[in-house]
């Protein structure tokens, strides 16, 4: 039998190694990339976290055992990352062109959105705005130079957003927490309050973000919002945490519910399947508006992501009306074929009796008036 194949697929396999390894040494010259990395909890913020029935032995540990990759997957996984193909679009996706005016009059007795793409969403919900998870960052990575690129940039600047009420994050991934969003959303308004899990404020306290402007809350905490009219309450996930190579679960990861005085919403952010979708349809539910996870999914880490079929599941646990999903469309995360998550969700809701929310880049849609769905994206 001839060595030829297992040569070529060393040769590619030292030659991904050794571009890894270019990129870490420029990504750790750089003093950019160390502040990217956030920072790290001391003091009273370390000392609640040790306080949290969910940290143990040093680190934030799911409620349920959970392995990040399947057992023995690792080289398996690596193959499929050299080989796949069809990852990113053919050209830029169809986007609304967005501006400030649209956002007018926030309806009083309706939930409307605003997907941006991959997890980013503004939702106003009686009157209020809460922008869950904004990453507008040219990739999902530490470093300007390397790392997943987004497809195409985000359907409007950060300065043309309008007046929020609050900015909640699910978890410190780079595709989650972007440091110069944050930035610049705190420069903009002074008085806007960052809502995160634990551990996560020392990131935004080195980022120059007030620490009376941070608050952390805990799995089954709450905070009021807009004056009180809003009740944000983080409720555990099933993922994990970090940003650099030795921090692994040192912040907390949640999902989000958001109550107002009629309407319901949960913001899943990332997270694998998990018994407690049932829970929270039982006592927050139900939901008007579900924002679950689709994309960059595979059995070897299907404890840390949902994807489109399980997103049906926890859809339906959740009693969720509609359906938004979300953590596709900007980054090329997975081994699949950039559209198949999306692709198989719409085969896949009709015969699970979800109704899908499926709009378009930078589109406003209000709930009572929703669109069918459609393909847009083709």
């Amino acid at each position: 039998m001839s060595r030829r194949p297992w040569r070529l697929r060393r040769k590619l396999l030292l030659g991904t190694l050794a571009l890894a390894l270019i990129g870490l040494f420029v990504m750790v010259r750089s003093t950019d990339y160390l502040d990217t990395l956030g920072g790290s909890a001391g003091g009273a913020r370390l000392e609640r976290i040790r306080r949290s029935p969910s940290f143990r032995d040093g680190v934030f540990r799911n409620a349920v055992p959970t392995t990040v990759m399947a057992k023995g997957s690792f080289f398996s996984t690596l193959r499929s990352w050299l080989h796949k193909q069809g990852s990113r679009p053919p050209g830029p996706l169809p986007s609304v062109p967005v501006s400030r005016s649209a956002f007018a009059d926030p309806p009083g007795d309706d939930v409307r959105v605003c997907w941006f793409g991959h997890s980013s969403v503004l939702v106003e919900i009686e009157g209020a705005r809460v922008l869950f998870d904004p990453v507008w960052a040219a990739r999902s990575s530490p470093s300007r130079l390397v790392g997943p690129a987004r497809f195409q940039p985000a359907p409007l600047p950060l300065a043309e957003l309008p007046a929020l009420d609050a900015v909640a994050i699910s978890h410190d991934h780079y595709d989650h927490l972007d440091r110069d969003a944050i930035q610049q959303l705190a420069r903009r308004d002074p008085a806007l309050p960052f809502l995160v899990p634990l551990g996560v404020g020392a990131h935004l306290e080195r980022w120059g973000i007030a620490p009376s402007r941070i608050h952390e809350l805990d799995w089954w905490e709450e905070r009021p919002l807009a004056a009180g009219k809003l009740r944000l309450i983080a409720a555990p996930a099933r993922h994990f945490s970090g940003r650099g190579p030795f921090d692994r679960n040192r912040t907390l990861w949640v999902s989000w519910v958001l109550l107002g005085r009629a309407r319901r919403v949960y913001f899943g952010g990332d997270g694998g399947p998990y018994g407690l979708f049932a829970e929270l349809g039982r006592r927050f539910g139900p939901f008007d508006l579900t924002m679950l996870e689709i994309g960059a999914y595979h059995p070897n880490w299907g404890a840390i992501h949902l994807g489109p079929a399980a997103a049906l599941v926890a859809h339906a646990e959740l009693r969720g009306r509609h359906l938004l999903p979300i953590h596709w469309g900007a980054f090329d995360l997975g081994l699949h074929p950039w559209e198949e998550p999306i692709e198989t969700l719409l085969a896949r809701a009709a015969p699970a009796g979800a109704t899908l929310l499926l709009p378009r880049l930078g589109e406003v849609v209000a709930l009572g008036r929703a669109p069918a769905p459609r393909r847009w994206w083709r």
